[in-house]
């Protein structure tokens, strides 16, 4: 159902997957990863899934960690993947988020792919980087696994939504993966993957519009 929706989404050019860059980061892992992204739209997680598509890694599975809000009362076709599709719910509840974690460890060690928003928010069709938090680089310290830091770019097509707005023509940038050091501690190594993901994607955005990463006071 969802390889129909998309498809349906982009025979209308409602949805436009322009270029992946960097595919061969993603073809060559060996191991479970964390996925990160930035947040801008409902449909950027699709963006990546045909990312994972792309890289041929069929042997792996792809999990999302979604809110618990988008879980538990998300509405119509979107609140059924949520539900239904390889997801995993952040929850407010101590025991299900401590059946969380080992679930999503368990996940990592067999191999599979999990995707988090590490900036836990979204912010329509927002171009830049936003700060980063510690949940996904958490998992992949204490998993051990590499980080795979993918930032989403985007400019104007020529075809316009249903809400009068120029639909957007994403570009995914995988950077190289980036791995836990066996000399840190937990924490340290928490820093190390976030300061690093913020840098990669901080240094695609600036390449990628030509203009200094800055933000309003």
């Amino acid at each position: 159902m969802a390889y129909k929706f998309i498809g349906k989404m982009i025979k209308q050019k409602k949805f436009i997957l322009k270029d992946i860059k960097g595919i061969e980061h993603f073809r060559n892992l060996k191991s479970g990863a964390i996925i990160t992204c930035n947040h801008f739209n409902a449909l950027d997680s699709f963006a990546i899934h045909l990312t994972y598509d792309a890289a041929k890694q069929k042997k792996r599975k792809f999990f999302r960690v979604i809110r618990e809000g988008n879980y538990t009362s998300f509405p119509g076709f979107f609140g059924s993947l949520m539900r239904n599709c390889y997801t995993l719910p952040l929850s407010s509840n101590p025991k299900v988020m401590n059946e969380f974690m080992k679930s999503t460890e368990q996940i990592l060690k067999d191999g599979h792919f999990v995707l988090v928003y590490p900036e836990q928010s979204m912010w329509w069709n927002y171009r830049k980087p936003k700060p980063l938090k510690k949940g996904a680089f958490l998992f992949a310290a204490k998993s051990n696994v590499p980080v795979l830091p993918c930032f989403i770019t985007m400019c104007d097509s020529e075809y316009i939504d249903d809400d009068g707005f120029p639909v957007q023509e994403y570009t995914v940038h995988i950077s190289e993966p980036i791995y836990p050091s066996k000399e840190n501690k937990l924490n340290a190594n928490i820093d190390l993957l976030m300061e690093t993901n913020y840098k990669n994607w901080k240094d695609i955005y600036e390449k990628v519009y030509n203009k200094k990463l800055e933000y309003e006071k």
